[in-house]
């Protein structure tokens, strides 16, 4: 790394108009959402090929180097997780040669928020699970207490989420169900207060999606359960922090969990579908903890 970001800004704009002193190539290197892309490393080619420099960007994605000789010069950004990006850069006779701001996409043309830890905040989080009611409509049921943690990693492989859901916070917005779905019937929250979840894989399943693979545990019993998850972007928030948003479904089979109850009401008709459809609206706050607010 050849010098900071502060550097760079504060020689940009010298007095009397011209490029600073010992100033060469200058980029920033972005993810699409605009967050820097720490320790990219760009390789500058002359014509020939022949490497001329190789400087690592800084914890705001900048790079720069020594100043060049004039010419014209190509310019190839790597990082992990990501596909290089390549691009010409044109040295002037003071040897400074501007390539703006650089897009990086991920690897496969996945995007992931920036890597690291980051929470779930239940507070702007949904966590939901809809069983179809006599053939005809649904009654939809909302978990209020969980929690859950998002490791993003350099790239999706290593990657992984943990999440855990209290089971007796069940809320379908009617007592004497939500107590049936408490009981040994279905939930079985007695002797099974947490409902669990921990990814074991992640395959990229398109632009900004990924089939996340897990063994859920619920009522006692564990199965192999994949989520169709859906990245939304990031965005800073009033509290000086930085979240992400994501969006995941799957379909349970209640059988599965051995969840056997049901009733056959007139014509064969069941009062509860066989299968439940799960929806996971997740914010998740950049680190270790939520904000105090």
């Amino acid at each position: 790394m050849y010098t900071t970001r502060n550097a760079w800004d504060a020689a940009s704009h010298p007095a009397d108009g011209a490029p600073a002193p010992g100033r060469g190539l200058r980029a920033l290197v972005r993810t699409k959402d605009g967050w820097a892309v720490q320790h990219a490393v760009a390789t500058v080619t002359d014509m020939s090929g022949r490497q001329v420099v190789r400087a690592e960007a800084d914890a705001d994605g900048a790079v720069t180097t020594p100043p060049l000789n004039p010419g014209v010069y190509t310019v190839v950004v790597t990082a992990i997780g990501y596909a290089p990006a390549a691009s010409t850069a044109i040295a002037t006779a003071s040897g400074a040669a501007e390539l703006g701001t650089l897009v990086l996409a991920r690897q496969g043309g996945v995007e992931l928020p920036p890597p690291g830890v980051w929470t779930i905040d239940p507070a702007h989080s949904k966590v939901s699970a809809t069983a179809q009611h006599l053939g005809l409509s649904s009654v939809q049921g909302r978990f209020h207490e969980f929690a859950g943690r998002i490791q993003v990693g350099a790239s999706a492989e290593e990657s992984a989420v943990v999440a855990e859901i209290a089971a007796a916070s069940i809320d379908t917005g009617n007592r004497t169900r939500d107590d049936h779905l408490r009981s040994a019937d279905f939930l079985d929250v007695g002797p099974f207060p947490v409902i669990s979840y921990r990814s074991t894989g992640l395959t990229p399943a398109g632009q900004d999606r990924w089939t996340v693979h897990g063994l859920l545990t619920m009522a006692g019993i564990t199965r192999p359960v994949d989520l169709d998850l859906g990245y939304l972007g990031t965005s800073p928030d009033p509290w000086g922090g930085l979240r992400a948003a994501f969006r995941a479904t799957t379909d349970l089979h209640r059988e599965d969990f051995a969840m056997n109850y049901n009733q056959v009401v007139a014509a064969g008709i069941t009062l509860i579908g066989a299968t439940l459809k799960v929806e996971l609206d997740v914010q998740a706050v950049q680190g270790e903890r939520l904000p105090e607010s």
